[in-house]
Order: C-alpha cells, then sequence, then structure tokens
C-alpha cells in the first residue's frame, strides 16, 4: 500500500539511507569480510518476500554438502546474545524463525543467532567450524560482507514498483539492488509465462554479473499436528480456524481455498507473540465452528502455538517449500561460489 502524503518524509529517508551507503562504498563504515564463504539472503522492502522458505532451501541443499551454518538475528526472541538452537531452545529465546529451521532439521546444520552480525558471524564459524555460513536477512546489514547476496522481491508487490518508506515499503532505494549477485523473484504464480518472465527481467534491468531467477511457494501435500498428520484432500471435511503471525498471509489463503470454503481466518502481527487472552480469543472462535473442526496455521507460528497445553492437541502445521525455476542452475551458481571462495 503506498501512502502518498508521507512523500515528503521519504525523501528525508533516502537521504539517511543513501549517505549510510555511501559511506559503506567508500570504506568509511567498517565491512569486515570473513575467508568462510557467507550467503546472505535478504530483501529491500519490509514484510515478507520468502526470505524464510530460501534459507530453508539454501542450508538444506549445502549442507548435503559441506558444513552449513545459518545465523539470523532472533527476531521477536525474549533474550539477547548469541545462541545456537537445539533440543533445549524455544522461540523465546532463539526466535520462531530459527526455531522452525530446528524444528524440521535438528542437527542437520547449524543455526544461530545473535542481534550482532559480526562477533555472532566469527564465533559460529569458529566455535563450529563452518565451511559455508547462510545469513537472514542482512542485505541492509552492511558491516558483514557477505560473498555472495541473494535479493528476494515478491512477484505481487516487487521492489521496482515500490518506494521508500514510509510512502512505500523499501528500506533502501531500488539501486541497492545493484549490490546482489541473485535477483530471485518469488511467490510466483505456478502458470508462469516466457512473456512476464521477460516483462520482470527488463524491469529489473539485471547488470552483466547479475542473474535472475524465479521462484514459487510449494506446500506439502500433507498438514501435521502433534504425533498425527492430515492428507490436504481431507480439510474439506472441516471446518477450519486459520491462525497466522506472519507479513503476508495471503498466499496460504488463496492455497488453503482449493481445499475448504468453510475457513474463519484470525489474522496476527509479523512474529506476534500470543498472549493468553489470544489463546482465549482462539478458543472462542473454535467452539463456534461445527462438529469437524480443526485449527490450522503456519509452520513459523506453529512452534509458538504448540507452546500452549490448551491448543497442542488441536493445531495444524502446514509446511511450505520453495520451488526455483532453473534451479539446476541456480544451484550450479551457489555450488561454484562456495567451492571457489
Amino acid at each position: 500500500m503506498k501512502r502518498w502524503y508521507l512523500y515528503p518524509f521519504s525523501l528525508g529517508y533516502h537521504l539517511v539511507t543513501g549517505i549510510r551507503n555511501t559511506l559503506y562504498d567508500l570504506g568509511i563504515f567498517k565491512s569486515t569480510k570473513f575467508k568462510t564463504p557467507i550467503i546472505n539472503v535478504g530483501n529491500l522492502s519490509v514484510g515478507g518476500s520468502g526470505k524464510s522458505p530460501m534459507v530453508m532451501y539454501l542450508a538444506q541443499y549445502l549442507s548435503k554438502h559441506y558444513r552449513t551454518g545459518v545465523l539470523s538475528r532472533g527476531y521477536g526472541r525474549l533474550t539477547k546474545g548469541y545462541e545456537v538452537t537445539n533440543y533445549d531452545s524455544n522461540y523465546k529465546i532463539v526466535g520462531d524463525e530459527a526455531m522452525q529451521l530446528f524444528e524440521r532439521f535438528k542437527n542437520r546444520f547449524v543455526i544461530a543467532v545473535s542481534e550482532d552480525r559480526v562477533p555472532g558471524a566469527k564465533k559460529v564459524i569458529s566455535d563450529m567450524d563452518l565451511e559455508v555460513l547462510v545469513l537472514d536477512d542482512a542485505m541492509q546489514h552492511r558491516a558483514i560482507k557477505a560473498g555472495f547476496n541473494i535479493l528476494m522481491t515478491d512477484f505481487n508487490d516487487p521492489y521496482f514498483k515500490d518506494y521508500l518508506l514510509p510512502a512505500g515499503d523499501l528500506r533502501e532505494s531500488r539501486s541497492g539492488a545493484r549490490r546482489a549477485n541473485i535477483i530471485m523473484v518469488s511467490k510466483c504464480p505456478d502458470e508462469l509465462t516466457e512473456e512476464t518472465k521477460r516483462y520482470y527481467i527488463s524491469r529489473i534491468n539485471p547488470s552483466h554479473n547479475q542473474k535472475v531467477f524465479f521462484s514459487s511457494i510449494g506446500y506439502d501435500e500433507n498438514v501435521y499436528g502433534k504425533d498425527k498428520m492430515l492428507p490436504d484432500n481431507n480439510l474439506n471435511y472441516y471446518d477450519i480456524l486459520l491462525i497466522t503471525g506472519i507479513a503476508n498471509p495471503k498466499p496460504l489463503l488463496e492455497h488453503l481455498a482449493k481445499f475448504s470454503k468453510r475457513v474463519k481466518h484470525l489474522k496476527f502481527r509479523d512474529h506476534h507473540n500470543f498472549t493468553d487472552d489470544d489463546i482465549k480469543k482462539i478458543l472462542e472462535e473454535y467452539k463456534k465452528l461445527g462438529e469437524y473442526k480443526l485449527i490450522l496455521t503456519t509452520e513459523k507460528d506453529y512452534v509458538r502455538l504448540k507452546t500452549f497445553d490448551y491448543l497442542r492437541e488441536i493445531v495444524y502445521y502446514w509446511p511450505i517449500n520453495v520451488i526455483i525455476d532453473k534451479k539446476e542452475e541456480f544451484n550450479q551458481i551457489i555450488l561454484d561460489y562456495v567451492r571457489k571462495n
């Protein structure tokens, strides 16, 4: 949503962020470079652009070849400092995104959080003897000089149509895309024509050393609860209370509509820390549904909701994965970077 009446404030924001980036470009602000290959997944805008599924994809893929780690800020946690996710962790300690990764992959790769990225990166690389590190959401965190940058942009709200905060949703100007090695257009429709791809590439106008890829969201064929599983084509038998605490629940709503029309949606802000009052409201809405009913949520929200005793037995989550067009080419570019560095 564009807020044109705030455009004058965007000019001031542009000045501040522009000066900051220039100082980094000139080397006046220090940017730490690491010997270990670092891949950053970020974006230019606030809100969901598909970073988390991409981080998940990269970590899973790279861990088949290298000792891999993921470092994020741990947004939404109630602690500070450096933490490595383990079986004793929860979302209050490491944040929901780190916990989501651990719930799915356990110790297949290292998952750490630190709001101070430079000391956090140094510690996790050294302590865990990492061969590659994936940084989550560090496009504007230029104190670390990542060797490879992947810029995510939403197909339905691409950065080249957006404007700086507060008039738009960009955290820095569109020119920040020049720092990316790969620009990934995310959340694309299933039927994406070559003509549409050409249009997006023309608007992005990549330089000779940049590549543009397209990806979509792939939903699992099952939803999962505590010690149980339900095929997605069985959802039409249920009244569904959908709980979301993510930036953009629209793709999930559209996908769920293919399976059930009996959906009540309770939307919370991104990374919302559910309170007892929230749970009371959720249970009140749940009781209003028919005889056959369930609570459905995202994988990220599940790590928070399942901590409440009243919900643990009735809440399901729907895992997603990223589906990359020209996946083999994308994988090869990633592997080539790590091998050469």
